[in-house]
């Protein structure tokens, strides 16, 4: 109902206000650009002047140029805030008790530094088949800084494997919100979007993660960052009070609770398709498999595995907790902002201009979807926003396709919706700050890597959409 409603949103003819909102949004984003990389001003401050500035030049009504800015704040902060704050916390019990030191040592024991890379890509897939790309990526935090320090290699040799695992996991398969709120639009099936979601998902990984780090190490040839999640590596991990070094399984396990709690819930849903056949179970699992729960009870768990078991007391315990905050609060501000920033060029129109400038395109159904998702994206920086609007937007055309060519279509605008993150994405300063990169490193290494991703992913799915 909500893509079909998009659908009819955007039917009306182009027109001169239409261009005017493509003109404020691309003099808004070089606004925040030349402020942060120019005049040095602290990105919070810098995306809350961005945003009024499109909303007050948009023509959008003074009460709801707020309103729109606190809504997205709120919407980004509502769950991936309180998730970045818990994982901080995990990070650094994960740090303190030896836990990220032992799977360090024990990964690199048995892997050359040359091979590292495809360890940290084939990590961060199994982490995040079931995981949102946020939750993930601070679970991975303090290993990859670890491995960075440890091997000797560069940052963007280990973290873009690792950012490359989440994020096409996260566009490209099911059962991420992307994926299924692009095959629902487009009537596809579940099991056959998830199977050539994979076959799309494990080359790209490939090419925009291990291959395309060697590159960016170039580009971006800096070091494991001196303040990361929570947890200082500028020096030793404070290990003050540690009587016993969690084992490797037990530390393997924390990390991968969340993930299995979350992964049980994706599975109770195939398996139990109609809640009613399982009420009990279903209500179980929907409930500890919410990633806020998920990484709550991880947290818990952590207190105990790498807390009181390693010799930690209670009050050691929750002086980390209080430790692990101070750094991220930057950070929470920050992605927050950038939730704001987005809700203000959706609120504008922005979003429904560009749709409007697709609808009268004569081309395939999949490059339409694909182009529909790019272009959203770029406008409003909202993957998910993109993913809505572009399947409503195509819609009406899959009722002709075959059952493949619509999971095809799908894995086509989830593709799209991954193109060139950059400051109107709260997930471009989730990296940036968590990393301790500059603007223009950020631009550099992920924003690259994330167009890569699209393209590559796209043309895979074209290249599927000739055998099948």
């Amino acid at each position: 109902m909500q893509a079909m409603q998009v659908a009819a949103d955007v039917q009306q003819p182009w027109n001169g206000h239409d261009t005017w909102l493509i003109v404020v949004a691309v003099l808004g984003i070089a606004l925040i650009v030349a402020l942060i990389a120019k005049a040095k001003m602290h990105p919070f401050l810098a995306l809350v002047l961005g945003s009024a500035f499109v909303g007050l030049v948009s023509g959008v009504e003074l009460g709801k140029v707020v309103t729109n800015f606190e809504t997205g704040v709120g919407g980004v902060l509502q769950e991936v805030g309180l998730l970045i704050a818990l994982g901080a916390m995990l990070g650094k019990l994960l740090a303190d008790s030896g836990g990220a030191n032992r799977v360090v040592d024990t990964l690199l024991a048995k892997v050359s530094p040359k091979v590292v890379p495809w360890a940290m890509a084939l990590v961060a897939v199994i982490i995040g088949l079931p995981m949102f790309f946020e939750i993930g990526l601070v679970l991975l935090l303090p290993v990859v800084v670890l491995v960075t320090q440890r091997s000797g290699l560069k940052l963007m040799r280990v973290a873009i494997p690792a950012l490359a695992g989440l994020s096409v996991l996260h566009g490209l398969v099911p059962p991420h919100p992307g994926p299924l709120i692009a095959l629902s639009a487009v009537h596809a099936d579940l099991g056959t979007t998830l199977a050539l979601g994979l076959l799309v998902a494990i080359p790209t990984v490939v090419i925009c993660g291990p291959l395309f780090s060697a590159l960016a190490t170039r580009w971006v040839p800096v070091g494991a960052p001196a303040v990361a999640g929570g947890v200082d590596t500028r020096h030793a991990a404070s290990t003050e009070g540690v009587k016993r070094t969690p084992s490797f399984g037990i530390t393997l396990f924390t990390i991968l609770f969340p993930v299995i709690l979350m992964l049980g819930r994706a599975l109770m849903d195939i398996i139990f398709p109609d809640a009613k056949a399982a009420p009990a179970v279903r209500t179980v699992f929907d409930f500890i498999g919410q990633p806020l729960v998920a990484m709550t009870l991880a947290v818990l768990l952590a207190s105990v595995s790498f807390g009181y078991a390693v010799g930690f007391t209670g009050g050691r315990i929750t002086g980390k907790f209080g430790d692990s905050l101070g750094p991220i609060a930057a950070i929470i501000l920050i992605v927050g902002a950038g939730g704001g920033f987005k809700q203000t060029l959706i609120g504008a129109g922005v979003g429904d201009a560009v749709a409007k400038a697709a609808t009268g395109a004569n081309m395939s159904v999949l490059v339409l979807g694909f182009l529909v998702a790019v272009a959203l994206r770029l406008a409003t920086g909202s993957a998910t926003v993109a993913t809505i609007t572009a399947a409503g937007i195509v819609a009406p055309l899959a009722t002709s396709l075959s059952p493949t060519h619509a999971a095809l279509l799908a894995l086509a605008i989830g593709a799209g919706s991954l193109f060139l993150s950059h400051v109107n994405d709260a997930g471009f300063w989730l990296v940036k700050e968590l990393f301790g990169l500059t603007v223009g490193q950020t631009f550099k290494s992920w924003s690259v890597m994330e167009t890569l991703i699209s393209v590559v992913g796209f043309g895979f799915v074209m290249l599927l959409s000739v055998f099948v």
